[in-house]
């Protein structure tokens, strides 16, 4: 083999190598990351606090003055 073509086997293993492990990285990230929950916005009319509650909940109390809510839609 000449010395050019060792130093691209080389470069290019070490490339290989280095997306390899930017892969497995981001999956084991990825794993074991918090599964991310649908909850519901909620923006109280009466003291404008913003909170969020379970997805199934179509009417919402608002934790600082009681009063009940509807939830945002965007």
């Amino acid at each position: 083999m000449s010395t050019q073509s060792l130093i691209l086997v080389y470069a290019v293993g070490l490339l290989l190598a280095v997306g390899a492990l930017g892969i497995y990285s981001e999956s084991r990230r990825r794993r074991f990351r918090p599964a991310h929950q649908e909850d519901r916005i909620f923006r109280c009319g009466k003291c404008g606090h913003v909170y969020t509650d379970d997805p199934d909940v179509e009417r919402s109390r608002c934790a600082q003055c009681g009063q009940l809510n509807e939830a945002i839609e965007f």
